[in-house]
């Protein structure tokens, strides 16, 4: 159907669950108030980060909205008198830091488009109630059987998904609820197969799926109709909320925390257990459970939003599978998000972070069992179970299924192979998400504790350490220097010989004994022969290796001058007398 306008070229399909953190850089008075420069950033990524200025009362504001949550936020209160004194702005500054440091940490809060418009005003000022009321009014032109009883205001979470509740002209009594949502970063079918896939959805039945009366899309986005539940969600009952009230009212801060009876835990598991394991048999891509996704009739759980994953929506629980890189396939998708759901059920509230540590005591040990095999940290670390090995644990394998309900569920093949393509893009795109943060937090790890004081003590003491040995180094070479200086001056450089007075020891040859230097010192050298002696030399003037200095030098101590032979003294310019 052409209702739908066709996103512009060049539109960016943002993902709405990425988190934005937000730091106040600095702040500027003027005349009669003060502004706070606030960087905002969008994942990871500096270079995906801009800057927006804010004044007290537009936090004011924002908080005064956020109100319907029940939730104690710390903003810090007003004061007439000495607002624009310099201490009391830094002060506030430190406080309004610590406001948003909350809010966007709070899983529900930090996705409501509150937030995301007073953050990030250029991507979230569309108001998209009004867009969907456009769509919708040009959808019943064509359709003049529907109409709109009522929209149904920010009962779900998400941004660009709205809700309506609607009747049949000749069904006056009987009630529908329309969902129309916007297609998100993950939409890998083409738009062909986009159209295929959701009105295939209104041809299937399963005994756990919730079923659906129309299903259209275009080339921007999708409408779904279905009955409206007037007891609600499974959420809605462990809450003890009414269906029609807002999101942030329901599920923020409830008023009484008290989970589900041991029997219903294991009925709901095993029936939400079975459906996954078909839709992953049948290759249908899901990965968008929790507890606002399944309706309740009776004693039985029915899946809802089916549609999500062929629109390219993002997971409600994206923001925590994204830091695990064992969860990588739309499979441990499902079972990370079972492991939410089940933990919901028990406690009657969602985990304070994942991984879970530390469980409290639950109705069974089982159930304990079932969670710490998927949201705890060995889970997180080793890999989580298979849906089929869930559904053989203790704690589901006994529960007996009555729903006799026939199953019509066949995809044709064009389209399962679509499905399939599609399936791996988004997993593909999953992985690449998880390698950045990977890869971003190891350098966030390697700058803190080269930055932290402990490594900052350790550096110095290796610096100086280093110039100690430096310097002990130096110190050596200086000594060597003048020692070999000194050696040079007491023995001359045409001489082996070595001064008796030398502090150097002398050197030994090897299997040799040292011989000690004399007591006394000797007296002063003979003088030289003159030039024409045909003498020979006697042994004990022969020369003599470095090795043997000390003997050399007693064989002077030693010398005879009587020894010496007499000889004669030739004259070459007479002739010689005999």
């Amino acid at each position: 159907m052409a209702f739908m306008e066709k996103p512009p070229a060049g539109k960016v399909l943002l993902d709405d669950t990425v988190p934005l953190t937000a730091v106040i850089e600095a702040s500027q008075s003027l005349h009669s108030h003060t502004e706070y420069i606030i960087r905002v950033q969008r994942g990871i990524s500096m270079e995906n980060s801009w800057q927006i200025i804010r004044r007290y009362s537009d936090f004011d504001l924002l908080n005064n909205t956020l109100q319907i949550s029940a939730l104690s936020l710390p903003l810090p209160p007003k004061k007439l008198i000495g607002n624009m004194d310099r201490e009391f702005i830094a002060e506030r500054q430190k406080g309004l830091q610590n406001y948003l440091n909350v809010i966007t940490s709070n899983h529900i809060l930090s996705n409501c488009e509150l937030v995301k418009k007073f953050l990030d005003p250029n991507n979230y000022s569309i108001n998209y109630t009004e867009i969907a009321l456009q769509h919708v009014s040009m959808f019943f032109r064509s359709e003049p059987k529907w109409e709109v009883v009522e929209p149904l205001k920010d009962i779900g979470w998400r941004i660009r998904k709205k809700y309506f509740l609607m009747k049949i002209k000749n069904q006056p009594k009987e009630r529908l609820v329309l969902s129309w949502a916007d297609l998100g970063p993950d939409k890998y079918l083409s738009d062909r197969d986009l159209q295929c896939a959701v009105k295939f959805l209104s041809s299937c039945s399963h005994p756990y799926i919730y079923k659906v009366i129309f299903a259209t899309a275009s080339e921007s986005s999708a409408l779904v109709i279905r009955h409206f539940s007037e007891k609600g969600t499974l959420k809605d009952l462990i809450y003890k909320a009414k269906p029609k009230d807002p999101f942030l009212k329901k599920y923020c801060n409830p008023k009484k925390i008290q989970g589900l009876e041991l029997q219903q835990i294991k009925t709901f598991g095993r029936q939400i257990l079975e459906v996954l394991k078909f839709l992953h048999e049948k290759g249908f891509p899901y990965g968008h459970l929790h507890a606002s996704n399944v309706v309740l009739e009776g004693e039985t759980c029915r899946l809802l939003d089916l549609e999500n994953s062929l629109l390219g929506l993002p997971s409600f629980y994206r923001s925590y599978f994204t830091q695990f890189r064992k969860i990588n396939t739309l499979e441990a998708i499902d079972v990370h998000c079972f492991g939410h759901l089940l933990y919901e059920m028990t406690y009657g509230r969602p985990p304070d972070s994942v991984p879970v540590d530390s469980f409290p005591p639950a109705p069974s040990m089982s159930v304990v069992t079932v969670l710490e095999s998927v949201i705890s940290p060995e889970a997180m670390k080793n890999g989580m179970p298979t849906v089929s090995r869930l559904l053989q644990m203790p704690l589901f394998s006994d529960v007996v299924l009555t729903n006799s309900e026939k199953t019509q569920f066949k995809i044709p093949a064009k389209l399962k192979e679509a499905l399939r393509i599609a399936k791996e893009c988004i997993e593909k795109r999953l992985v690449e998400e998880q390698k950045q943060i990977h890869q971003h937090r190891r350098l966030t790890r390697a700058q803190s504790h080269h930055g932290s004081e402990e490594e900052k003590k350790k550096r110095k003491i290796l610096a100086r350490k280093k110039s100690k040995r430096s310097a002990f180094e130096s110190g050596e070479d200086q000594s060597m220097k003048y020692s070999n200086s000194n050696n040079s001056a007491g023995s001359g450089t045409s001489s082996p010989l070595t001064s008796p007075s030398s502090p150097v020891p002398p050197p030994t040859a090897a299997g040799a004994s040292t011989i000690p230097s004399p007591p006394a010192a000797p007296g002063p050298p003979p003088p030289p022969p003159p030039p024409n002696l045909d003498v020979p030399t006697p042994p004990e003037l022969q020369p003599v290796n470095s090795t043997s200095r000390s003997a050399l030098l007693s064989s002077i101590q030693n010398f005879q001058k009587a020894a010496l032979k007499k000889t004669e003294i030739c004259d070459h310019s007479a002739p010689r007398i005999s």
